[in-house]
């Protein structure tokens, strides 16, 4: 694996970590947001990794952006524009995953760019007394990161521009009770509960079924009711025939636990 100075990565049992240590906060720049996408694309390479875990060090999982950063490029509307586009695009990867990914949302704030990358996650577990908002109405900006379209499909809309308008932050709880976040769990027990999330994926669960469900679901919310059905049927089919299919059909109707061999 390669070295990195602020992206920290670790794979045990087929569940590879993804940790952001910039401290003191975490602040995505440049660099830290070029390392978080070579990491994404070294992870999702590697046929060893069949879940992918994203987390902070310390006492926070992303803060937001680096202000200073964004403070530089003030009338460089061209330099802007890449810096906005980096983060879009380095999100999306992590979307369009077919592995999944688990965002593990420690500490005290997940805030601005912290919560856009939470989002483009496909599960959140969020620890009891952690913060989440996007803020940056109060700096004179708005999320550019995609909070502005997936805070609105995930929570609704007015309720999307209830949090971007004040910049007002959440509560875990009001999180979850909103389903922001899947789960929330006590202070110091988020990586351990991702760690069971995921073991249960790779243990119990064929990754063939599992990226055609991301597949579906991310393809069918951008398109019609009929054409999303039809996007859904095209991936049911395409699992017809599997050797994993065939085994949890088998398993089924033997009464015993299926077999998986992610193929």
């Amino acid at each position: 694996m390669a070295e990195r100075q602020y992206i920290h990565v670790s794979v045990e049992n087929r569940v590879a970590t993804l940790t952001i240590d910039h401290p003191p906060a975490n602040a995505f720049n440049t660099q830290v947001m070029t390392e978080l996408g070579d990491a994404f694309d070294e992870v999702t390479a590697n046929d060893e990794v069949k879940v992918i875990i994203v987390t902070g060090a310390g006492q926070l999982f992303v803060a937001g952006a680096d202000i200073n950063e964004i403070a530089e490029l003030k009338d460089k509307p061209e330099e802007a524009m890449a810096f906005i586009r980096q983060g879009q695009q380095t999100f999306l990867k992590i979307e369009r995953s077919e592995k999944p990914v688990i965002a593990a949302l420690n500490g005290r704030f997940a805030l601005g760019g912290g919560l856009e990358l939470a989002m483009a996650c496909h599960i959140r577990i969020a620890e009891d007394g952690l913060r989440l908002g996007q803020p940056e109405i109060n700096l004179g900006l708005i999320p550019g990161w995609g909070g502005t379209q997936r805070l609105s499909r995930i929570v609704g809309k007015g309720r999307a521009l209830e949090m971007i308008l004040t910049g007002d932050a959440v509560t875990a709880q009001e999180a979850y009770r909103m389903g922001l976040v899947n789960k929330v769990v006590p202070t110091g027990a988020v990586i351990k509960e991702a760690k069971g999330l995921a073991r249960k994926l790779v243990t119990t669960k064929s990754k063939l079924p599992m990226a055609a469900t991301i597949r579906a679901v991310n393809t069918g919310l951008e398109q019609d009711l009929e054409d999303a059905l039809e996007t859904e049927a095209q991936q049911f089919v395409s699992l017809a025939g599997s050797e994993d299919t065939e085994e949890g059909l088998k398993a089924f109707l033997e009464k015993r636990k299926p077999k998986f061999k992610d193929r």
